[in-house]
């Protein structure tokens, strides 16, 4: 009880410090904010008194925040001044080195993306989805009943990452021996280099995506070999639009497809049961009445918002919201703010499982970059909650969670949890 009386007096302070700084010295993608999750008070004030910030000094140079729900999908339609294009700076708020930006279909403009990304779009067909299905219940089974009774694990380990592993293993037709390693890329691929971190140094980093590219070239020269299958290196390359990609574009669609397929279920799994834990009313209606488990996902993708945020660059001066965006300046779209603006959803700070409106949310993003993996993610959750209703009547988080250092990435490294002997 002492902890959480202390918990509650410093995020008390920590409102009260984001209420109080002046508007200028905000910085809301500071990435600590994130890994300590007390970035919310900022966002709130900046819907309401700035909602199109700009951030004069940050650890990744000036940027601007538009923060709601609206503002949000007007920039993310208007390609004709709002560019991805990775050769202008890609779509995280982190700048990378000119020389290792890599491109994807996710960080290019139209017309070249939309070619890209329908040679991988059939992955995700509802039929296809259909036949994954099986195999998603099988291993989902498999992987709860091997969970220890009785014992605190970590659910991250055991359960987020195992699966969501799994399922990139299968979607890329991947040694299974080895699928730990789209794990640990896919980490690489987003962390932030520091001593603290998973790599020390950029240099560390690219040496590792390096062996990424080398790894996947080995099996890409299979594919070309093979008939045409339907995992996504083999549709790729076999398509036209991507079998020639150069070095760099190959690696960035791979690493686009890890971290899609990764990160963001993933941190919804872990999310859903933290989430679950911290409304206890909510988990005994899901209990209760399982057929919410289609309002139930939405609402938990939502609620995580497994990815922070997108970031464009303006390709011409443009005035918004009464704001001189200048031609060359960085905008982040904060999704998970968003996700939180009373103006677009009804009382956002609730966990609503059985919401009227679940879908309205931008997690997935919007317009032409709307996630191409978004049914799947759905799919992959409610079948591990299917799963989880039949075989525990309760599932306990006995600890807190620890979150990524990443304001890119709103992710929970671990989760520690107990099921009943």
């Amino acid at each position: 009880m002492h902890g959480t009386i202390e918990s509650a007096a410093k995020l008390d302070a920590l409102r009260e410090r984001a209420m109080s700084l002046p508007l200028e010295q905000f910085d809301p993608g500071d990435p600590e904010l994130f890994r300590t999750d007390t970035f919310w008070p900022y966002f709130d004030r900046l819907r309401r008194e700035d909602p199109v910030h700009y951030c004069k000094d940050s650890m990744f140079g000036p940027y601007w925040s538009v923060t709601r729900y609206n503002d949000i999908m007007e920039i993310e339609t208007n390609h004709a001044v709002f560019s991805s294009a990775s050769a202008l700076g890609g779509i995280t708020i982190r700048d990378i080195d000119p020389d290792l930006r890599r491109e994807s279909f996710i960080s290019m403009d139209p017309p070249r993306h939309a070619a890209q990304r329908k040679t991988v779009a059939p992955m995700f067909t509802p039929t296809h989805l259909d036949n994954l299905a099986i195999n998603i219940r099988k291993r989902s089974a498999e992987c709860l009943d091997n969970l220890p009774r009785g014992e605190v694990f970590d659910w991250v380990d055991r359960v987020s990452i195992e699966l969501t592993t799994q399922m990139l293993a299968v979607l890329f037709d991947f040694p299974w021996e080895d699928r730990r390693k789209l794990t640990r890329w896919s980490d690489v691929a987003t962390t932030i280099p520091g001593p603290d971190g998973l790599v020390a140094t950029e240099d560390e980093r690219q040496a590792e995506l390096t062996e990424c590219a080398a790894y996947f070239s080995m099996l890409w020269k299979q594919r070309i070999e093979q008939p045409p299958k339907s995992d996504l290196l083999s549709m790729m390359a076999h398509g036209t639009a991507t079998r020639d990609m150069d070095a760099k574009n190959f690696l960035g669609n791979l690493i686009l497809l890890i971290v899609g397929g990764n990160d963001t279920t993933r941190n919804t799994m872990s999310g859903s049961l933290l989430a679950l834990s911290q409304h206890p009313e909510q988990y005994r209606k899901l209990r209760e009445n399982p057929d919410l488990l289609d309002s139930f996902v939405p609402e938990v993708i939502r609620w995580q918002t497994p990815l922070a945020h997108m970031r464009r660059t303006a390709l011409s001066d443009f005035e918004f919201r009464g704001k001189q965006i200048k031609k060359g300046d960085k905008v982040v779209m904060w999704y998970v703010s968003g996700n939180r603006d009373e103006e677009a959803i009804d009382r956002p700070y609730e966990f609503i499982i059985d919401r009227a409106r679940p879908r309205t949310h931008l997690s997935f993003g919007f317009g032409i970059h709307r996630c191409v993996g978004l049914r799947l993610a759905e799919l992959q959750l409610k079948i591990i909650w299917e799963e989880i209703l039949k075989r525990f009547d309760h599932i306990d988080v006995v600890g807190e969670p620890t979150r990524v250092y990443s304001s890119f990435v709103k992710g929970i490294e671990t989760l520690p949890v107990k099921i009943a002997a």
